[in-house]
């Protein structure tokens, strides 16, 4: 396998290639574990698992334990089964957040609660939950269990809080990104440094690896708020302007807001009241975020996030796999879904 001279960034597919066997294993698992004895379960789980998706989460596992391991190390066989778990956990929170938000599409189809109704994914959502944290228990480590534990309770208090704030106006900065670190930034860092803890990495290793994924999910879901707004909605694969729809106000609007007049103010409040855009066209909020450089901000603060997260990798020396944790900064900036 070609990785490149030294000193080259890696492409995404060449990250890829780094940890396709290990990524098929994640699969497989996956496959194994989303059959449940009640088999509309194991339908949503199957029909989640055909869509798709980067498996971001499980990669950055396993490139973490692979760095921690050290070039020419076997991928611990733990990291397969914890990307399988990380995964479940991710996809329970999408189909807990798409019963919330009454989604009608994820990732260019029908969202699981449009097939089989909000009931019935509330309780899928929580059987995946529970089976990620079956798979974890045979890992036998308290460590793994107790990260896991505390990130789901943050990420259920992160939704909880989002919830109370939905159709509000009042939004700060600071409420935005106490959001993005419960329910984006927290998950990456426990990716990593489960990857670590795979791997029989130090606490140092394990706390710098933590850093640079928590600043890698910061960055993440601040440019997904700016692709709500600005990518095209076959690319998204869900309805572009879904979170104002939806009553939510994301950072790049919290900035435009912020020097916004009286009457522009009242015209976010109205989508936030009729959650729609029939009374104030989708273009309006446009030009209000580019007139006060709403998403032009919100790009800057997520360079910030990433500028160090690269300079935190890129203090250890240099080798395939630390370009290959260097390049996945450039795969989540410079995406347009």
């Amino acid at each position: 396998m070609n990785l490149g001279k030294l000193g080259q960034a890696l492409t995404a597919r060449e990250i890829f290639d780094l940890i396709r066997d290990d990524l098929e294993q994640v699969e497989q698992k996956l496959s194994a574990e989303s059959i449940a004895s009640v088999d509309t379960v194991t339908a949503i789980g199957q029909y989640l698992q055909s869509a798709g998706g980067k498996r971001l989460r499980p990669a950055l596992l396993i490139l973490s334990a692979r760095f921690a391991s050290g070039d020419g190390v076997a991928t611990p066989s733990s990291a397969i089964q914890l990307g399988a778990v990380v995964e479940l956990i991710h996809a329970a929170t999408l189909v807990h957040d798409d019963v919330i938000d009454a989604a009608e599409t994820r990732r260019g189809r029908p969202s699981s609660n449009v097939k089989w109704g909000n009931h019935t994914c509330v309780l899928a959502g929580d059987w995946l939950y529970m089976q990620a944290f079956q798979i974890a228990l045979r890992e036998r480590n308290f460590q793994v269990l107790d990260l896991l534990i505390s990130l789901t309770q943050m990420m259920v208090e992160g939704e909880l809080l989002q919830l109370e704030r939905i159709g509000r106006i009042d939004i700060s900065e600071a409420d935005c990104m106490e959001l993005v670190d419960r329910k984006t930034a927290r998950l990456f860092s426990v990716c990593a440094r489960l990857g670590v803890i795979t791997a029989r990495g130090d606490a140092t290793m394990e706390e710098r690896l933590g850093e640079y994924a928590w600043n890698l999910g910061m960055a993440f879901q601040l440019i997904d708020d700016v692709l709500d707004f600005t990518a095209r909605e076959k690319t998204l694969g869900k309805p572009v302007g879904g979170d104002l729809r939806e009553g939510k106000v994301t950072l790049p609007l919290v900035y435009a807001l912020e020097r916004a007049t009286p009457s522009e103010h009242r015209l976010v409040q109205t989508i936030l009241q009729q959650r729609n855009y029939r009374e104030v066209p989708f273009p309006r909020i446009l030009d209000l975020l580019e007139k006060y450089r709403g998403i032009e901000r919100v790009r800057d603060r997520a360079q910030a996030f990433t500028d160090r997260a690269r300079q935190i990798v890129n203090d250890f020396p240099e080798s395939a796999l630390q370009r290959a944790l260097n390049a996945v900064i450039d795969l989540v900036t410079d995406r347009d879904h």
